[in-house]
């Protein structure tokens, strides 16, 4: 059998960090390739499995491996409570981009528009992957598989397409940018290959983001509240998409 621990120090530099035992879980519910799993404790891991994933609890048996609390904590950079932690293999870009692609799309695509916090990142593929939303790009810098941005997502990342693209990269569709000049969104329907397009938390909208969307929206907000956090926004957009007739699935 792999030594675990020296596998992990071998494959560390190439792989996606799941850190803790939710993202680990979810990783495996959507099918992510888990190279090395590790737990401080194997029989607690597998007991919160059954009481909260026991669709996983099986797989989840043949890939922890036990490992010392303080050999534990030197794989991590912020051990997690749940003291558990694995690799996986990110899916290809090639495949993603090939499902941002496809056409006719059943559900939108969100765009953060040179987004800047981690944990915003995080936050808005968490909530993409619980609409079912095809994929969320990045434009600008920030890298979306970024272990604090995985940490975020819960290991979601692996239930829709995540990837980093240029505005003149973006997926096909219309693209409804979100801008408080915008329309009031509570007076139209979201159509399901929509590109919903959100501006960085500090900056707005990016002028070439602007220049793409075929249609600004605003939410609905009260005079003198200067802003929505990002991942608020992008949850009130798709579930406005939801409720007027888009299917969660």
């Amino acid at each position: 059998m792999t030594d675990p621990v020296s596998a992990w120090h071998r494959l560390a530099e190439t792989s996606v960090l799941l850190d803790g035992f939710h993202a680990l879980k979810h990783a495996v519910r959507f099918g992510a390739d888990v190279l090395v799993a590790v737990a401080v404790d194997r029989a607690d891991a597998l007991a919160l499995a059954d009481e909260l994933a026991p669709d996983v609890r099986d797989t989840l048996d043949v890939l922890l491996a036990e490992v010392p609390e303080t050999t534990y904590r030197t794989l991590l950079p912020r051990p997690h409570p749940t003291a558990v932690a694995a690799l996986a293999v990110r899916p290809s870009r090639e495949a993603n981009l090939e499902l941002l692609a496809r056409t006719p799309r059943a559900t939108p695509v969100v765009v953060l528009d040179d987004p800047r916090h981690l944990g915003n990142a995080g936050a808005v593929i968490r909530l993409a992957a619980g609409f079912g939303a095809t994929g969320v790009v990045t434009t600008g810098t920030l890298d979306p598989w970024h272990p604090t941005v995985v940490r975020g997502g819960a290991g979601l990342h692996f239930a829709t397409a995540v990837e980093r693209l240029s505005v003149a990269e973006l997926p096909a569709g219309p693209v409804f940018a979100l801008d408080p000049e915008g329309e009031d969104i509570r007076g139209l329907k979201l159509p399901d290959d929509a590109v919903l397009a959100f501006g960085s938390e500090r900056s707005g909208l990016s002028a070439g983001l602007r220049a793409r969307a075929e249609h600004l929206l605003a939410l609905p907000m009260r005079p003198q509240v200067s802003s929505y956090n990002l991942a608020t926004s992008v949850a009130m957009t798709l579930y406005h998409w939801s409720a007027t007739g888009g299917t969660v699935s």
